[in-house]
C-alpha cells in the first residue's frame, strides 16, 4: 500500500506527472480492450478490408480524442486561444507548446493499440487475405475457378472453420504469410515511434532550449494562475455565502426579538473575517463585472517596473545602488529609585 500511495502522490505532484499517469493508464486500458475484444472477420470479399482497417484505425482515433478529453489543459488552451487580447498579449509559442504537449500524450494509447494490433496480425490477415499471391504460395492452375470465385475462397482464410480452399492454398500457409507481414509492420511501427520520441527528446534542447524553457514556464504559469483564480473565487463565494446567511439569521433574530421572543444572541466570531475576504465585492453585479474584466483584459505580467541599467552597471553613473534603510529601533529605559 505504501508503494501505491507513493505512486499516487507522484502523479498528483504536478500537472505533467498527472497527465503522464493518465496516459499510462489509457495505454494499459487499450491493451486490455484489445485482448478482451472478440475479433470476428466477416470473411466476405467486399467487407474484409473495411472491417480489418476499421479495427486497426478507428479505435486509435477514438483513444486520441479521449486523450484530449481527459487532459485538463484542453479547456485552458481553448480559453487562452479564444479570449480577447485585453491588457495581456497572447504568445503563440506557448499555445503551440500546450497543444504539442497534449498531442504527444494523447498519442501514446493509439500508438500502443496500433502496435499490439499489428503484432497480433488478425486485422492484416482479415483485411488483405484476398491479396495473397496464390501463384507463388499455392496451386492456382489446379482448380479451374474464375477470378471472382478465387476471391470468395481467399476471403474465407481468416475463418478456418468454413475455409474450403485447401486445394487452392493451404490455410496455414496463407495465415502464416500474412501474420509475418503484419508483425514486420508492427515492429517497424514500434521502431519508428521510438526513434521519433528519441529525436524529439534529444534534439529539441540542442536547437531551441531557451524558447522551450520560456514556453514551458508560461504554460505552467497559466495553469497555476487558473487554479489560484478558481481557489480565490471559491473562497470569495464561501465568504459571500457565509455573510449572507449570517445577515439572514441576524434579521430573523431581530424580528423574533421585536415579537417579544427573547432569544440568546451571540455575535459570530468569524463575521469580520468573512467580510474582509470579500475584498469590497459585496453584490452580484460587481462580482459579475470582475469576472468579465478578468476574461476580457487580464492584468499584464509585470509586477514592478525594473530599473534600467546603463553603462557599466547602475542607472546613475558611478553611483552605487540605494537600498531602503532599515527601520530604527527605539528602546525605552526605565529607572526606579530604590
Amino acid at each position: 500500500m505504501d508503494k501505491f500511495r507513493m505512486i499516487f502522490q507522484f502523479f498528483q505532484s504536478n500537472q505533467e506527472s498527472f497527465m503522464n499517469g493518465i496516459c499510462g493508464i489509457m495505454a494499459l486500458a487499450s491493451t486490455q480492450m484489445y485482448s478482451a475484444f472478440d475479433f470476428n472477420c466477416p470473411c466476405l470479399p467486399h467487407y474484409n478490408l473495411a472491417y480489418g482497417l476499421g479495427i486497426l484505425l478507428v479505435p486509435p482515433f477514438i483513444l486520441f480524442l479521449l486523450g484530449f478529453v481527459l487532459n485538463n489543459n484542453i479547456s485552458m488552451l481553448a480559453e487562452e486561444w479564444r479570449r480577447p487580447r485585453g491588457r495581456r498579449g497572447k504568445d503563440p509559442a506557448v499555445l503551440r507548446y500546450m497543444f504539442c504537449s497534449m498531442a504527444q500524450r494523447a498519442m501514446i494509447a493509439p500508438a500502443v493499440w496500433v502496435s499490439v494490433t499489428l503484432l497480433d496480425g488478425k486485422c492484416i490477415t482479415c483485411a488483405f487475405c484476398t491479396s495473397v499471391p496464390v501463384e507463388s504460395l499455392g496451386n492456382a492452375s489446379h482448380p479451374r475457378l474464375s477470378q471472382g470465385e478465387i476471391q470468395r475462397v481467399l476471403a474465407r482464410i481468416p475463418c478456418k472453420e468454413i475455409y474450403n480452399g485447401q486445394q487452392l492454398i493451404a490455410n496455414e500457409v496463407a495465415v502464416r504469410y500474412l501474420r509475418c507481414i503484419s508483425q514486420a509492420l508492427g515492429w517497424c511501427f514500434v521502431l519508428l515511434m521510438t526513434t521519433l520520441a528519441f529525436l524529439v527528446r534529444s534534439l529539441r534542447p540542442c536547437f531551441s532550449q531557451a524558447a522551450f524553457l520560456k514556453s514551458r514556464y508560461w504554460s505552467h504559469y497559466i495553469d497555476i494562475e487558473r487554479k489560484l483564480f478558481d481557489e480565490t473565487c471559491a473562497e470569495h463565494a464561501r465568504s459571500f455565502a457565509k455573510v449572507c446567511i449570517q445577515q439572514f439569521f441576524e434579521g430573523m433574530s431581530t424580528d423574533l426579538v421585536a415579537a417579544h421572543c427573547h432569544l440568546p444572541r451571540k455575535a459570530p466570531a468569524d463575521a469580520e473575517e468573512a467580510a474582509e475576504k470579500l475584498l469590497g465585492i459585496t453584490d452580484q453585479g460587481t462580482m459579475n463585472m470582475a469576472l468579465k474584466s478578468w476574461h476580457r483584459c487580464k492584468p499584464p505580467l509585470q509586477l514592478h517596473p525594473p530599473a534600467l541599467p546603463t553603462g557599466n552597471g547602475w542607472a546613475g553613473e558611478g553611483q552605487p545602488p540605494t537600498y531602503p534603510s532599515a527601520p530604527r529601533r527605539e528602546t525605552a529605559a526605565y529607572y526606579s529609585w530604590v
